[in-house]
């Protein structure tokens, strides 16, 4: 398993460029249109090239979060996901 840790809270027009082609994806497979005030939040996968994507107006609970990485595989840092919470 892996583990996710932050790499960055943005607003969508604040992102920077190399986090661009990771966010449209994760718009793709929500069938989302991301707006420049959206705040994201971009979770590196330690251990590999990859990051994930949480759009956080789509969360309620720091529970869904761990969830939704469970299923990628990895699990969250706990500094991580107090960070996140108090986001939500």
């Amino acid at each position: 398993m892996f583990i996710a840790t932050l790499e960055g809270i943005f607003r969508f027009k604040d992102l920077p460029p190399e986090y661009g082609p990771y966010v449209q994806f994760k718009a793709t497979i929500e069938k989302r249109e991301v707006k420049d005030n959206d705040e994201i939040a971009i979770l590196n996968i330690t251990g590999t090239d990859s990051h994930h994507v949480l759009f956080l107006d789509s969360y309620k609970e720091g529970n869904e979060i761990k969830e939704e990485l469970k299923e990628a595989d990895a699990k969250i840092n706990h500094t991580t996901l107090k960070i996140l919470e108090g986001h939500l």
